[in-house]
């Protein structure tokens, strides 16, 4: 609509004529686009962008509707007609337009306002909700092709997520075939995206969505929110598998958003357009122009490996966009290839009669080659605001990756366009992403976050979701060896995200927090401008705050001890009861807060505490035992005896960690610890006795 509408001269002047022309930016400010794109999906069933919606001066909605096209046809309304019609109602029968969206807003406040009397969800919910999305996700699998539902095919990370948590939780309960089963379902998905287009293998990273079903041609945008979580998922197959296919293609996100995502102060930007000019100078954009090429342009940059890299990468002189019906239905890319992994290297490598490695390392040099030309091209528009959420994202999958990573066999060898970092390199991004939020985006004062920067901080304060996810990136910045202070500030974010006054602290749970119905709202409610207040549960794309939020809550409450870890563990417990109707009929809907659902039920997370001298490399080596098996219910705690700021923060919020960090503290070594059920093992002083110990079964199931 953007090129067909809204550059219109006739829609333009219509426009200008009867209306108050206002664009929102919904990265900017989701929660205006929440309200009325939820008016538009109750009204007509479904939703998306572009929206359009028309509103009273009040802003209350009285019509609107996705995309629609600059004039009557195909049986529809064009965006013309649609205006002159909306004018001759409001002139017509402006009271019952009013009257009717006045009360569509009464009508979704209260449907919105979901709230549970009972403080938590009935026994065995939980567990039958787990099993019921595992098994809807299996029924929608694409044995194919890999994923979990037909084309336009996304990500959905979250369904990853949910499929790792349900095998291992059937495996500790003995199922091994059901585990196994689940297991070769995400990881021939994995392997599907990453050999597909929708990942860029020329310059690192993953597009938005493939077209067709074979992961083939993408919407090329790229955005940070999938990046981050993508990073993640790979990185726990990588965890239980340790095959550096799984590592090698985190890595290929991580060394693409340091390229090409990250400004001077750490800080990660948000996306890349999907279009951008064919040559300088060209006054349209194109879909894919910077990412696709021709036959000949690759022939004539690769020279003599131009056919082993066309065989590999499946390019074609007419362009290979033929894979599905789908991938190119009006002919854009005809004559263009956008490269697509078919075949296995070793295979490919066999045929030729040379080694593997040596094929690899061909492969490696010719994409190097295709980067470089590729530089030279007009880049996709970079949107360079910084948005708290998403880096939230990004910041936990830099982070785990500094341990998980350092479980790659020695002398692992990387090939372009992965560099082959040292990975705790991955926490020091992580770290000065955090620092950038805190240095600009947080008032010490009021513990208040703002949503977003570019060229200074937004106006818009922070949402539910923004809250959420930077808690998560920087628990998981403290459990994989950052600072106590990082772990001081979730839980600064988590209980006094406001002061309203100088007397008088709005505990976290104030911004966001029902504390009478349970559950977060994602919006503070101080905007009367914005009409709804939504408690949102939907994991997409992007997990939703709430379920975030719980799982905060689980592992917040396995850190601290006391009336706080109580009021954790109950204030999730009252969220998720808040969903029970979702939980027990649209588990698929809802993945991640199936696995928040049954966190909340395990009896007693495994607790792995390390006490020792920092910063060591037995301590690191430690630490990277401590998080090399995948078990998403396990909490790691480190501990320097020697460190008064550390003391003093476990001694204000769990002296059982003091103590046992006094009581275990020999002076030339790093000692380990795994607790359960209120009970410890045998201290630990080598990482290898300490990965036997987390690889015993679970008492958790």
């Amino acid at each position: 609509m953007e090129v067909e509408s809204f550059e219109d001269e006739g829609v333009a002047k219509l426009l200008n004529d009867w209306f108050v022309s206002i664009k929102v930016d919904r990265e900017e400010r989701p929660d205006v686009d929440k309200v009325y794109m939820t008016y538009v999906q109750a009204l007509y069933g479904s939703g998306g962008w572009p929206l359009s919606v028309f509103l009273s001066p009040d802003l209350k909605p009285l019509m609107g509707g996705t995309y629609f096209p600059p004039d009557d046809k195909f049986g529809r309304p064009g965006f013309k007609t649609i205006l002159r019609k909306v004018k001759d109602a409001w002139d017509s029968k402006r009271d019952v337009l009013v009257k009717s969206g006045a009360f569509a807003i009464e009508q979704l406040s209260e449907a919105l306002s979901a709230s549970a009397s009972p403080s938590k969800l009935p026994d065995g919910l939980p567990q039958n909700a787990l099993r019921l999305c595992a098994e809807q996700l299996s029924g929608n699998y694409d044995s194919k092709y890999g994923g979990f539902g037909s084309a336009p095919k996304f990500p959905r990370p979250v369904e990853t997520q949910l499929m790792l948590y349900w095998s291992k939780k059937v495996e500790d309960t003995g199922k091994l075939h059901e585990a196994d089963e689940a297991l070769k379902k995400v990881f021939f998905s994995l392997q599907c995206m990453a050999k597909g287009g929708i990942h860029d293998h020329i310059g690192g990273g993953f597009h938005r969505y493939s077209v067709d079903e074979c992961w083939h041609v993408p919407h090329f945008e790229k955005m940070l929110y999938d990046q981050g979580q993508l990073a993640n998922v790979y990185l726990d197959a990588f965890s239980i598998t340790k095959d550096v296919f799984y590592s090698c293609v985190s890595r290929d996100i991580f060394d693409y958003l340091r390229r090409d995502m990250i400004g001077q102060e750490g800080e990660i930007f948000s996306a890349e357009d999907a279009d951008s000019a064919e040559s300088e100078g060209a006054t349209r954009k194109k879909e894919g122009a910077f990412y696709v090429w021709t036959n000949k342009e690759v022939e004539d940059i690769l020279g003599e490996h131009a056919t082993l890299f066309k065989n590999h990468y499946y390019i074609k002189p007419m362009g290979n966009c033929d894979l599905s019906r789908m991938s190119d239905p009006h002919h854009e890319f005809k004559g263009k290839n956008v490269l697509i992994e078919r075949h296995n290297p070793a295979e490919m490598a066999s045929k030729l009669g040379m080694p593997v490695e040596k094929y690899l390392d061909i492969l490696g040099e010719c994409r190097q080659k295709l980067f470089e030309v590729r530089l030279s091209r007009p880049r996709p528009h970079l949107d360079d605001k910084v948005i708290v959420s998403w880096n939230g994202l990004a910041i936990s999958s830099f982070a785990r990756a500094s341990k998980i990573l350092k479980g790659e066999n020695e002398g692992t060898k990387f090939e372009f366009p992965v560099v082959g970092y040292d990975p705790q390199e991955y926490m020091e991004v992580a770290e000065k992403a955090a620092s950038f939020i805190r240095r600009q985006l947080y008032n010490e004062q009021t513990r208040r976050l703002q949503h977003s920067f570019r060229n200074g901080p937004s106006k818009a304060p922070a949402f539910l979701d923004d809250y959420a996810f930077l808690i998560s990136g920087l628990l998981d910045i403290f459990e994989f060896g950052g600072g106590i202070k990082w772990l001081r500030w979730a839980t600064e974010l988590q209980d006094t995200q406001a002061r309203t006054d100088v007397q008088t602290f709005v505990f976290q749970d104030g911004l966001f927090l029902d504390r009478e119905g349970g559950g977060y709202f994602n919006t503070a409610g101080e905007d009367p401008s914005v009409l709804l207040r939504v408690k949102e549960d939907h994991d997409g794309a992007e997990p939703s705050g709430n379920s975030v939020s719980a799982i905060n809550l689980v592992r917040l409450a396995s850190l601290v001890a006391g009336s706080k870890s109580d009021r954790y563990r109950q204030n999730a417990e009252h969220l998720l009861a808040v969903f029970e109707t979702r939980l027990k009929d649209m588990a698929m809907a809802v993945p991640l807060m199936c696995c928040a659902a049954d966190m909340v039920t395990v009896p007693s997370r495994k607790e792995v505490v390390l006490v020792g001298h920092k910063p060591s490399v037995e301590f690191e080596n430690m630490l990277v035992a401590a998080h090399a098996s995948y078990d998403p219910n396990k909490t790691v705690i480190h501990i320097d005896p020697s460190n008064k700021e550390e003391m003093d923060f476990w001694e204000g919020n769990n002296s059982n960690i003091a103590v046992m960090a006094k009581n275990n503290f020999v002076a030339d070594k790093v000692v380990a610890i795994v607790c359960q059920n209120f009970t410890c093992k045998a201290p630990v002083a080598d990482p290898e006795s300490l990965k036997v110990l987390l690889s015993l079964k679970s008492t958790s199931a």
